[in-house]
């Protein structure tokens, strides 16, 4: 059990100012709307946590024993250690953002919890082609807008998010073929893009009714921000007609663009670098696809398979 310290009344009402500047703050680094939306909830989570157990308002009190006593009331309510594990991550970020560097540096090496090793499920070639091409039957600009967004997930690696969270004036041009894409954790990378990508965006601009200029990339029906839920109905509605398993998902464009390329002799580290891994093993795990293929196909076809 926590050793349980004194809550100040001061901390009741700097709470909602330190959550909203840590979500501007995090903002202000453009990371992914919902990395900001999960660390926000972690750090109201956490902070609850500590209103009970400790004093949660000096940041330089903060331990590794709040945060593991904070890991085990998770673990109790039925949480997975892959949620867990996230959460260390946001409150790592809370804590860095709040504290003077004294409290981060205690919790910044707390190893996250090991979770099983959920292999990725790309969709083959001639499928992920498809289901950029089919179109929905919608306006013609929602269909270009769709393939647009989805060829970003194939065509580039991208997630969801880092594809929605795009500017219009950071679109990808036959002169600025790339993007710089805010990941997870923070993480910085220069993305190439494909022409063929770079078609499929000006298409959807040339035919989109709403102005662009100063907003996101991709907007919605009524000119407001894409929901990634419209694009995962759109895939969902593509995979039903192309008879594809539920695995199929806007995900899987970009566990394909990864499979895909290493299939073809990209070696592991530059394949980190496009996808915006902080770690190798994460980006490892796509080795082991490709190697469960090839024990398939030598016990298919060996003479003593």
């Amino acid at each position: 059990m926590l050793k349980k310290r004194r809550v100040t009344d001061r901390g009741e009402d700097l709470l909602p100012n330190v959550i909203g500047g840590f979500i501007l703050a995090m903002q202000a680094e453009r990371v992914p709307h919902n990395t900001v939306l999960s660390y926000a909830r972690d750090a109201r989570q956490f902070v609850e946590f500590l209103r009970v157990n400790a004093d949660c308002f000096e940041w330089s009190t903060v331990t590794r024993q709040d945060i593991r006593g904070f890991q085990a009331m998770r673990r109790a309510q039925g949480i997975s250690s892959a949620t867990i594990g996230r959460q260390l991550a946001g409150i790592k970020r809370f804590l860095k953002h709040c504290s003077d560097g004294e409290s981060y540096s205690i919790v910044a090496n707390m190893r996250y919890p090991k979770t099983s090793r959920r292999l990725p499920r790309p969709i083959s070639i001639s499928n992920a082609r498809a289901i950029i091409g089919l179109p929905s039957n919608a306006k013609p600009w929602i269909d270009a807008r769709d393939a647009a967004v989805l060829a970003l997930l194939y065509g580039s690696g991208l997630r969801v998010s880092e594809a929605l969270g795009i500017a219009a004036v950071d679109m990808p041009t036959a002169t600025r073929p790339d993007l710089r894409i805010m990941g997870k954790g923070g993480i910085e990378r220069i993305v190439p893009v494909l022409p063929v990508v770079i078609e499929a965006i000006a298409k959807y601009r040339k035919l989109c009714p709403w102005p662009l200029a100063n907003g996101a990339l991709f907007v919605g029906d009524r000119g407001g921000a894409l929901s990634p839920r419209i694009i995962q109905l759109c895939v969902a509605r593509m995979r039903a007609v192309l008879d594809l398993p539920d695995t199929a998902t806007p995900h899987a464009l970009r566990h394909s663009f990864a499979s895909h390329l290493l299939q073809r002799g990209v070696d592991i580290r530059s394949l980190q670098l496009l996808l915006g891994h902080a770690s190798l093993s994460t980006t490892a795990l796509y080795s082991e696809v490709d190697e469960g293929k090839l024990q398939r196909e030598i016990a298919a076809f060996h003479p003593r398979g």
